[in-house]
């Protein structure tokens, strides 16, 4: 199911957003709904491939969010205007218009988009999946500057707003592990875009989380042990940043949602979350 959300009269000044949602099916049903935030290039699309029929057929009522620039949503032609505070503005607008707070799950991008969330308002849970770190995109910037040159400028491209096939299929190696089938990797990175300019700066040094700041809740920080982004050790220092629990996948790439062998990735959040449903009771 498609939706577009405009929010009554707040409308007039924000953008439509692209919400998929995926009712929860099944005899168990879980105390809180989900709800999914891509990381930067792409779109609830991502999440719409495995995760969320997955997902929604083991009891979540499963909703994924396309920020303003992103794929259905509202805002392509200001996209290098928008900034990390107008993507949580997006968050906290879904979140508010769900009838129960729900548990958010950011990938990339999208897990610093959740932990500037935290700095003004609690959620039951969280995940950062393949998560910005909150020291921002520089120990990742240099990791590539130091071990892929070549990979960094392709990326660089893409953020500038090089959006061509080839450019996409290029930098998608950054994303995927050779394990993926060629055709899904091209396929996905065709549905790839280009990032904000101004968010991309706000993760880098401008807007990063105020430790001091974000509300404590029950969290889950997962990694993908071969994420040529934010490897193993970047992870970690998240986890003990907000003292979560910390889940690395051995074998997985940086969009672990997409990967072949994604099951690997959805089970161990799975588990997570009929523990925190357990505890709840």
């Amino acid at each position: 199911m498609y939706s577009l959300f405009g929010w009554g009269a707040v409308s007039d000044r924000e953008p439509e957003l692209e919400i998929i949602h995926r009712p929860a099916r099944g005899r168990w049903r879980a105390p809180w709904p989900l709800l999914f935030v891509h990381g930067a290039h792409a779109g609830a699309w991502c999440w719409e491939e495995h995760f969320l029929s997955w997902f929604a057929a083991r009891g979540y009522d499963c909703h994924a969010v396309s920020l303003r620039g992103h794929g259905r949503s509202r805002g392509k032609r200001t996209l290098h205007l928008h900034s990390l505070s107008d993507y949580v503005r997006d968050l906290d607008r879904v979140v508010q218009e769900m009838p129960e707070a729900p548990v958010v799950i950011g990938h990339s991008m999208g897990g610093l988009v959740v932990q500037k969330y935290l700095e003004e308002r609690a959620l039951p849970a969280v995940v950062l999946m393949a998560s910005v770190p909150p020291s921002g995109l520089a120990g990742a910037v240099f990791r590539l500057l130091a071990t892929d040159p070549m990979l960094f400028s392709q990326i660089s491209l893409v953020h500038g707003g090089v959006s061509r096939p080839e450019d996409l299929r290029r930098v998608s190696r950054a994303a995927f592990s050779e394990q993926l089938d060629a055709q899904l990797a091209e396929r996905y990175g065709a549905r790839m875009q280009g990032e904000s300019q101004r968010a991309l700066l706000d993760m880098l040094f401008l807007n990063l989380p105020l430790l001091h700041r974000v509300k404590r809740c029950p969290m889950l920080v997962m990694g993908a042990g071969d994420d040529a982004l934010f490897g193993p050790d970047m992870v970690e220092a998240t986890a003990e940043a907000y003292g979560a629990e910390l889940v690395v996948v051995p074998g997985l790439a940086h969009a672990m949602m997409l990967e072949r062998e994604w099951l690997r990735a959805a089970e161990p959040l799975h588990a997570w979350l009929r523990r925190l449903a357990a505890d709840r009771r």
